[in-house]
């Protein structure tokens, strides 16, 4: 197991607070733990956004400029991202990709 690294770090008050309540409340048993939490959190996060990036929309970007004619213009992207969020809360409207 490797050895821990103590820092000494300031916050600002409303971080120190929310550290303060989280200790309080019971949730962690310590300022450090809601720290680590915190930072694995971050890095969790993180790592999902690059996946995202890397996954979905890197391709994405790959085959628009491979056929740039499958694009579609911002008021038809616009209209297609509100279709997609009303099919997903339930709504009958049915959504296309954005890209033909």
């Amino acid at each position: 197991m490797k050895a821990n690294h103590a820092l000494t770090i300031t916050l600002p008050p409303d971080l120190a607070e929310m550290v303060d309540l989280k200790v309080r409340s019971g949730e962690y048993a310590s300022e450090e733990e809601v720290i680590n939490d915190g930072l694995r959190s971050l890095a969790t996060e993180g790592a999902g956004l690059e996946d995202w990036i890397n996954d979905t929309v890197l391709p994405t970007v790959d085959r628009l400029a491979a056929n740039p004619s499958r694009a579609v213009d911002d008021a038809e992207a616009w209209r297609q991202i509100k279709a997609h969020m009303d099919a997903r809360r339930g709504s009958s409207q049915s959504s296309k990709p954005l890209i033909k």
